[in-house]
């Protein structure tokens, strides 16, 4: 049997699961918006940092691994996130919203500026565990995205492709999708071997997701 390069992550078992539902119910604070690496909390804790092109649902996601609505700002307009969005998971986590990168509604100096902070936070954050880059299953991978994707190489930051709204499409354009995905993440060094899954709508691929970062120390 082939076995494809870059599968879908498998199930967590029932006791990871419960774990990391516990972990994302618990005690999740927004800790602070930074606009500058000064402005960064103390590198005390592993963290994970979500990136994507602007209305690729990531607020959307972020609220629905932790069970709050509110949490991170979701918002029509692509954009809106102008800041590093730092969040505490209990006490041993932070997980982390990056600006949305691509286009954006600001003037090109503001958007120069976030893509700045961002590249300066990927290539000098010593307790980041990971970054989850975030696709749109309706496009999958863009040439904004393979940007992002190749200062995550450079910078030596294992980053892990999620494929957001899958509710979205059907069976065979998610083949199509994922074939396209595989195709191009075989190309950076920094993938790491596995998608995920995920509708924020509908719930799927959150345990799976909700179960990685918990076990990432």
């Amino acid at each position: 049997m082939t076995t494809l390069p870059f599968p879908l992550a498998e199930d967590p078992d029932e006791a990871t699961v419960e774990a990391a539902r516990k972990l994302f119910v618990g005690d999740v604070e927004f800790l602070k918006g930074v606009v500058a690496m000064d402005g960064l909390p103390p590198d005390d804790r592993a963290e994970v940092c979500f990136a994507g092109r602007s209305n690729v649902g990531k607020s959307s996601l972020i609220n629905a691994l932790t069970g709050r609505k509110g949490l991170a700002r979701a918002s029509n307009t692509p954009g809106r996130t102008q800041e590093i969005n730092y969040f505490t998971l209990g006490e041993s986590r932070y997980l982390v919203d990056l600006p949305g990168y691509g286009f954006a509604n600001a003037p090109v100096a503001v958007v120069e500026k976030w893509q700045r902070l961002l590249k300066q936070y990927l290539s000098g954050r010593a307790s980041l565990r990971r970054a989850f880059v975030l696709i749109d299953a309706r496009h999958g991978i863009k040439a904004v995205d393979e940007e992002i994707m190749t200062l995550l190489d450079r910078s030596a930051v294992t980053f892990q492709a999620v494929l957001t709204k899958v509710d979205k499409i059907k069976v065979a354009e998610r083949d199509k999708v994922l074939a396209q995905v595989r195709e191009k993440l075989a190309r950076h060094p920094a993938a790491y071997p596995e998608l995920v899954l995920t509708s924020s709508e509908k719930g799927e691929g959150i345990a799976t997701l909700r179960a990685i970062i918990a076990t990432l120390a």
